[in-house]
């Protein structure tokens, strides 16, 4: 028995290997995708879109490894939050590479056009903040540090701030008609996704801090309903009703 549970650990720990892994491959697609942006490379641009099919397939499969250990060794306790928050941190990763691309197929888009040098250096911080993001929040998930997965929100906020001022500068050199609407459009689609890679480690850092305290996270959205329902005196909807 003794020697079942050191092989299941041993397979656990396999697995969050290959959740690091996944990380890492993030943590290097968000600066390669910005010079793909700032530079006009399209043969990156091309490399970063076609590499991804193997995130793709890489998340798949620690998703499924962790399937198996649920369903072979029925996990209690640590174990079994720890197999539910890597499913979610695998897919967290896998559509955080994804943004990745997006941003590669927003810069073909635009190829050809300049971009005014003060949003190319919001989208150098914008890149360097979302970045930042997922390094503290793998380093958080390898090192069990529930204390800096809890910090990860409050680290975004300053990707939020640099996501309004890219925004609001977009505006006004559109009003100046110093930029072309549709290089604007996707500029402003670019902003969206780095801001995007910055919810998504946020995310990460809460399933990690679900993983090592079992304190659950709750969508802002679901707190209100269910505040909603409460101060309303009704209750939310079950299946069967």
């Amino acid at each position: 028995m003794e020697e079942l549970r050191s092989t299941f650990h041993k397979e656990i720990e396999e697995i969050r290997n290959e959740v690091m892994q996944l990380g890492q491959s993030v943590i290097a697609a968000i600066p390669r995708a910005t010079a793909v942006l700032l530079t006009g490379d399209l043969e990156a641009a091309d490399y970063l879109i076609q590499a991804d099919d193997e995130i793709d397939a890489r998340a798949i499969e620690v998703e499924e490894k962790c399937f198996q250990e649920l369903a072979l060794q029925s996990p209690v306790a640590g174990d079994l939050r720890e197999l539910v928050s890597m499913i979610k941190i695998a897919g967290e990763l896998e559509r955080s590479a994804d943004l990745a691309v997006n941003i590669c197929k927003a810069a073909r888009r635009i190829y050809g056009h300049k971009i005014d040098p003060e949003l190319n250096d919001l989208i150098a911080k914008m890149s360097e903040q979302a970045q930042q993001l997922f390094i503290s929040t793998m380093e958080a998930f390898k090192d069990h540090d529930a204390a800096k997965a809890a910090a990860i929100d409050d680290m975004d906020s300053f990707l939020d701030g640099l996501h309004r001022r890219f925004i609001a500068e977009i505006f006004e050199i559109h009003a100046r008609e110093s930029i072309d609407l549709q290089v604007a459009v996707q500029l402003a689609m670019v902003a969206r996704f780095y801001e995007r890679i910055g919810d998504h480690a946020v995310n990460v850092g809460e399933r990690t801090n679900f993983l090592l305290t079992g304190w659950v996270p709750e969508s802002k959205g679901a707190a209100r309903f269910k505040a909603s329902q409460t101060a309303s005196g009704l209750n939310p909807p079950t299946e069967s009703q």
